[in-house]
């Protein structure tokens, strides 16, 4: 009899203090959520007040592909000779690696140099000759050259599961600087990197804003439910 009246005393008291613990979790999980949604508005507002770099037109001979700075694909493509195509995509050294000791000499120098992915295509040819390059303010580098295969229906270059070719630095001099030249009379060259650079901030920028504004609506939805 004792052990029936103590758990029908004891019941009430576990089920008030489940509750409590309930409550409480909910008022810290609310309270979080409000900081964390108080300082995503923030950065937000301090992020669209920043100044844009001047606008900047890339080399006449090429045009920006649309819809470029909403995905990760090519930015630039132009005609050559009626009969190549020229697609370029870029990327900055600092999205791939990452600042080493914090030396903002050295964040200002991976700023400033850029990764291109050339690639030439020619009608009918299953296979297109791409470039790897270094570009800065005021040279290109070729780190390697090979051929890759083609999706023809949506342009993208495939992994290549083949040799692609000898390492940049073991070719000599000669045929180096002659990769050099087909490039540079193409148009690719350190001319692209003043828009290059500027349309990259503005592709960051936007990422950037795009981030704080989904992931509050995300935060906010979830405070909501």
């Amino acid at each position: 009899m004792w052990r029936k009246t103590f758990s029908a005393l004891r019941q009430p008291c576990l089920r008030i203090a489940c509750r409590r613990h309930s409550s409480t979790n909910t008022t810290v999980s609310s309270a979080v959520n409000s900081m964390l949604l108080r300082s995503l508005k923030d950065h937000y507002l301090e992020v669209s007040k920043m100044v844009p770099p001047p606008k900047v037109s890339p080399p006449a001979s090429f045009t920006i592909l649309a819809g470029a700075l909403d995905g990760n694909g090519p930015v630039l493509k132009r005609t050559f000779n009626d009969k190549e195509e020229i697609n370029i995509s870029v990327m900055r050294l600092a999205n791939i690696i990452p600042a080493g000791n914090g030396n903002d000499n050295d964040d200002d120098d991976s700023m400033n140099q850029l990764f291109l992915h050339v690639n030439v295509s020619k009608p009918g040819q299953q296979d297109s000759l791409h470039f790897l390059c270094g570009l800065y303010p005021d040279a290109l580098g070729i780190h390697s050259v090979s051929m890759r295969p083609k999706a023809e229906s949506s342009g993208i270059l495939v992994v290549p599961s083949q040799y692609t070719g000898p390492v940049f630095e073991d070719l000599d001099e000669s045929m180096r600087d002659a990769l050099h030249s087909y490039i540079d009379e193409r148009g690719v060259n350190e001319s692209l990197f003043p828009f290059l650079q500027a349309w990259l901030y503005v592709k960051d920028h936007r990422n950037l804003m795009r981030w704080f504004k989904s992931v509050g609506i995300f935060i906010n939805e979830s405070k909501s439910a």
